[in-house]
This record gives C-alpha cells, sequence and structure tokens, in this order.
C-alpha cells in the first residue's frame, strides 16, 4: 500500500497525505497584503496533507523582495484569514513560514522607516529586483544592536501568535536559503565578535532564541524549522565545520522538542548535493518529524517514506504548476510544466490557471 497517499500524523494534526507543499515565493501580494487571489491559489492545492506558505515576513524590516505578505498588521492578519478559511475548507493543514530577509532586500523593497538588517555590515554579492528601479545591487546591511535583536526576537513571537490568529496550524521559522536566521548561523554572514559570533554556540544563539520565543508563544507543537545545509543560496559559500555545526544544531532543536526539521536540497536546482550522511544525522538525533524536500517525483518519495528516511515528502515546482499534484501522482497522469517566466509576476498568469485533469 501506498504510504505517501495514506494519512499522516503531524504533532496534534492528523494529514490527508504525507505530502507537503514546499514554501514558494510567489510575489502576489501588493502592498504586502494577502488577498482573495492567493486564497484561490493554496485552495487549488489543498489535496496536499500540509501546505506551508510563501515566506511571509515578521516585520516591515524583514520585507526584503517586492509584493511578498507579512504577517505584523491587523489588515495582514485578515487578508491570511481569507487563505486559512479557504484551505481549511477544503481539508489541508497550513503552516505560515516566517522569513526576515535581513540582508537579502533592498531599501526599495520595504516600507517607510524600514531598515535593511543583518549579523554584520556585511553585503551580499548580487542584485535584488526591484518594482521601482528594476535590478539593483545588495546594499549593506546595518548591523544589528542588542537591541535590534531583541526587538526581532519579539516580533517572531508576535508574528506567531497573530499566525494563530489568523487561523493557520503552525508556523515554519524558515532559517535556510540565506535569510536572517542562516545569516547569523554562516560565518561568512556573521562576523560578529560578541556572544552572537564566533563559535558555533554563539552563532545559532539568534536562532534558538527565535525557536524558544516563537514556543513559548504557541507552543513547541506547533513550530518548525527549515535548514538548508550545504545550500549556497543568497551568498552562502560552504565552509569545512559545515557538517559540524548543522549537527549541533539538530541537537539543541531536538532538546526544545520542536515539531519538525523541513531539509532543503536544491541539488536539482544546480545547489551542491546534500550528503546522506548529513541527512541520516537530522534522522538519528532529532526525534520529531522530518520533512525532505528537493526535486522529488512520486517513485522517489515512495522510497525515501517506505526506507524511514523522512516522515514527509514536500514538493515545490510540481505543486505550482499542478494544482491537482496528488490526483495526478495517483493516476500516473502526465505533469503540466512550471512556467518559470511567472513565477514571480502579478496577477493570476502561470498562478491560478494551470490546467487540472478532467
Amino acid at each position: 500500500m501506498s504510504q505517501l497517499f495514506s494519512t499522516a500524523t503531524l504533532g496534534p494534526l492528523t494529514l490527508r497525505n504525507h505530502l507537503v507543499m514546499a514554501p514558494m515565493t510567489r510575489n502576489r501580494a501588493p502592498g504586502n497584503v494577502p488577498n482573495e487571489l492567493m486564497a484561490e491559489y493554496y485552495a487549488q492545492r489543498a489535496s496536499a496533507g500540509l501546505i506551508i506558505t510563501e515566506g511571509t515576513s515578521p516585520s516591515p524590516n524583514g520585507l526584503g523582495y517586492p509584493r511578498i505578505p507579512g504577517i505584523f498588521s491587523q489588515e495582514q492578519i485578515e487578508g491570511w484569514k481569507l487563505v486559512t478559511s479557504a484551505v481549511h475548507a477544503k481539508g489541508a493543514m497550513l503552516f505560515i513560514q516566517l522569513m526576515h530577509g535581513g540582508r537579502i532586500g533592498h531599501p526599495l523593497n520595504l516600507p517607510a522607516g524600514a531598515r535593511i538588517l543583518g549579523p554584520s555590515a556585511v553585503a551580499a554579492s548580487g542584485e535584488i529586483y526591484t518594482d521601482a528601479e528594476g535590478m539593483k545591487p545588495y546594499v549593506i546591511p546595518q548591523a544589528m544592536t542588542d537591541g535590534d535583536i531583541k526587538s526581532t526576537i519579539e516580533e517572531y513571537a508576535q508574528a506567531a501568535r497573530n499566525a494563530i490568529q489568523a487561523g493557520f496550524d503552525g508556523i515554519e521559522l524558515h532559517s535556510a536559503n540565506g535569510y536572517l536566521l542562516e545569516q547569523f548561523i554562516r560565518p561568512n554572514s556573521n562576523q560578529r565578535k560578541d556572544h552572537y559570533g564566533g563559535a558555533i554556540e554563539n552563532r545559532a544563539r539568534f536562532v534558538l532564541e527565535v525557536v524558544d520565543a516563537a514556543t513559548k508563544a504557541i507552543g513547541k507543537e506547533r513550530v518548525g524549522i527549515r535548514l538548508s545545509p550545504y545550500g549556497i543560496f543568497n551568498d552562502m559559500p560552504l565552509y569545512p565545520a559545515m557538517e559540524a555545526d548543522y549537527t549541533y544544531l539538530a541537537r539543541q532543536l531536538n532538546v526544545r522538542g520542536l515539531l519538525y526539521i523541513h531539509l532543503v536540497d536544491h541539488s536539482a536546482m544546480g545547489a551542491p548535493e546534500v550528503p546522506d550522511s548529513i541527512k541520516e544525522t537530522f534522522r538519528n538525533e532529532f526525534n520529531g518529524k522530518l520533512i525532505l524536500s528537493g526535486g522529488y517525483d512520486v517513485t522517489r518519495a515512495e522510497s525515501d517514506l517506505a526506507e524511514g528516511k523522512a516522515d514527509l515528502i514536500a514538493v515545490g515546482r510540481a505543486f505550482l504548476a499542478n494544482p491537482d499534484l496528488v490526483a495526478r501522482w495517483k493516476s500516473g497522469a502526465v505533469l503540466n510544466e512550471a512556467d518559470m517566466s511567472t513565477f514571480y509576476m502579478s496577477g493570476s498568469r502561470g498562478y491560478t490557471d494551470y490546467p487540472v485533469l478532467g
């Protein structure tokens, strides 16, 4: 019998299957407020057991990209209620991914008064798109003071409370892909000399304090985290102590009794391969649920579940292009191809107009 399509448990939740729709930035929130179009998009894909939303900022400072949603205002909470009620009506569970861009952002993408922050005043290499002026080089972030760190931790905690108010089943802390939480973990972006820099015990401190604040706010059974060991996206180069550092992190997250760890493997998109050893380390060191993502097809998803390598399998682009992915995988139907030219534009094209079977 297929494990992929059978019910799964995730803490207090029962999921209709072992398939997770992975978080994907889609830039469809003008003014950073969720809307009816977003509710339609997520509801179309609610045959997944669990949906994790696109990265959503806990703070005006974290809105690094154009048209990404936040969850720090009442208007945003009300917007997200459209999404949670539409998805729940279709039977899926829904977590919001909290993503603070940190140094991955540009002042042209931020509201008035917001600042580009980072662990250290070190700019990421490369450029970022702005609606106002097109591509712009990354700016040097302001190195966060102790006060900035305290207030940002509280922003995460309040965002977690707001998420529950908006009807979400839980939150995923985005500590992957070169955004703020990972910027503290990685030695290239974190060059601090205080108790948040240097040894991994210090570089992991901010992430673990955010975890503690979020679990205190809404309960550890509602909090997961996403990590990308061996990810190089957003100027996060590989370094020799990577495996040891992430092993430390796995142990610390286990002590905190977190609901799940979501490990990203972007090798299917050209990133370095994540060694099986690091996935096994998380399997052995962490007692919560393990979600694996990265270029899965139905065969490999079934295989990794059967072999106990993961508890749930997350899928991104295939869900983006196939609202009815579960039905297609079950029946062996051909999949729609994702149109990459529409990934980050405005409007419904390449968003809610992918065809479904029958």
